[in-house]
């Protein structure tokens, strides 16, 4: 691999190099590890882009990302929820009546894809090829492939989608014999051809990245016009390419960042950014906690002790195993601990086959969550729980809305906090000590 800083990249991001330059100290469970410096290294901070395609707060948005989350991680969709989603989408004229929601009958048989519903609200540009071609991918950390639309997708599958045109770029060499695929748990899947390419992100660039082509996408990214495609930020050991797995763009950049690692500062209802390769410390207060992540699973794992609700000082002892997900919208936790939570709440009930999980009164005030994580208390604001309207397209024509935390589906080895815990937090992913860092933020 060969690395280089684009001259653009390198004037953006000197002025951010020379504020962060003084020492940031890494603090562990065990106190101070060691001190990282940007100055010396390759740094760079990519802002997200709205997707302007995304619908916000509509009716059946909180199933919709139930569905995705089981899709995405394997996991057969549950027959009430489909059952529910093939109502809401006869309802709001998607599907017509009686179409049935047997997904075994096809193998796109994708009754939980719907427009907007799936999309992402934020998106990020990448340029691939060369010369440069401009797409916006999702930055996924609960992945590890880098995929995109291309001129190999049939015409049919791109629903308004930019793709990669490998002929175009000069740069672009097959990997011969290699292929991936992704298979989801409703059936569909997604696959195709690999090319080694350049790859641009943020004004840093690696030679002979592998970029994905798809040559089969399942309907749930075709119905995601402005999507076109995904950036994987697990570890490589989760690339689905055969017979021989390829790097993420990270590791493989990461040998030249100035530190290993890169920052999520999502934001609830405006864009965030990604730094990769330094911290910037004006983009937290306080100071961040570092808690051990165990790769060996290939995503961001860790450990969370408990949780507490509201102002309360009492701690429950919920001990289980969690993902960081910024490509999972919600927050999946045990079940106990979201029929902890929404006992808290007047009104509140478990409406799995009627809503798709947990629903509580639009004009109820929803009290804070805290995960115990590490010495560290993550507090998840109430507002930022109150996720999407159920009997009305939106919060203000609605009585009853879908919330934010909601149990992960039966059989799952893990919770997976995604953005609806992310948006709450700094959140630093270091890949050279394997660590994951938390810091409250301004919100």
């Amino acid at each position: 691999m060969k690395f280089h800083h684009g001259a653009v990249g390198a004037a953006a991001f000197l002025a951010q190099s020379l504020v962060s330059a003084a020492p940031v100290e890494k603090r562990g469970i065990l106190g101070p590890l060691f001190e990282i410096t940007t100055l010396g290294g390759m740094t760079f901070k990519i802002h997200q882009v709205p997707n302007q395609k995304f619908r916000g707060a509509r009716k059946g948005r909180g199933a919709m990302a139930m569905a995705k989350a089981y899709t995405k991680y394997g996991a057969p969709i549950p027959n009430d929820l489909l059952s529910y989603i093939e109502k809401l989408l006869e309802e709001l004229g998607l599907l017509q009546p009686g179409a049935g929601n047997d997904t075994s009958a096809s193998p796109q048989g994708e009754v939980a894809a719907i427009p907007q519903m799936f999309d992402s609200e934020y998106l990020s540009p990448v340029q691939i090829g060369t010369p440069p071609q401009t797409l916006n991918l999702d930055f996924d950390t609960g992945s590890s492939d880098l995929w995109v639309f291309s001129t190999e997708t049939p015409t049919n599958q791109v629903g308004g989608q930019t793709v990669y045109n490998i002929q175009q770029s000069s740069t672009a060499k097959l990997l011969t014999g290699a292929v991936w695929d992704i298979s989801y748990g409703d059936g569909s899947s997604s696959g195709g051809n690999v090319y080694l390419d350049t790859v641009s992100i943020g004004g840093i660039t690696v030679e002979n990245q592998a970029v994905e082509s798809a040559t089969n996408v399942s309907l749930a990214f075709t119905q995601r016009p402005d999507t076109d495609g995904l950036v994987g930020l697990a570890f490589s050991t989760l690339n689905t390419v055969r017979p021989t797995q390829q790097s993420t763009f990270f590791d493989n950049a990461m040998r030249d960042l100035a530190a290993p690692l890169f920052t999520a500062n999502l934001r609830a209802a405006e864009p965030g950014n990604y730094n990769f390769g330094f911290i910037d410390t004006t983009e937290f207060t306080g100071e961040i906690t570092y808690v051990a992540v165990n790769a060996s699973t290939g995503f961001w794992q860790f450990t969370s002790a408990g949780f507490k609700v509201g102002d309360s000082a009492a701690t429950t002892s919920a001990p289980h195993e969690a993902i960081a997900d910024t490509g999972t919208t919600l927050m999946l936790v045990p079940d106990d601990i979201a029929a902890a939570y929404y006992a808290q709440i007047p009104g509140a009930v478990n409406a799995a086959q009627t809503a798709g999980g947990y629903v509580f009164p639009c004009s109820a005030t929803l009290p804070s969550y805290t995960a115990i994580i590490g010495s560290y208390q993550a507090v998840i604001p109430g507002e930022f729980i109150n996720f999407a309207p159920v009997d009305g397209n939106t919060f203000a024509d609605a009585t009853t809305c879908f919330g934010g935390i909601q149990a992960v589906p039966a059989g799952f080895p893990f919770a997976i906090y995604g953005d609806v815990f992310l948006k709450s937090q700094f959140v630093v992913f270091h890949g050279g000590e394997t660590q994951l860092g938390l810091a409250p933020k301004p919100l």
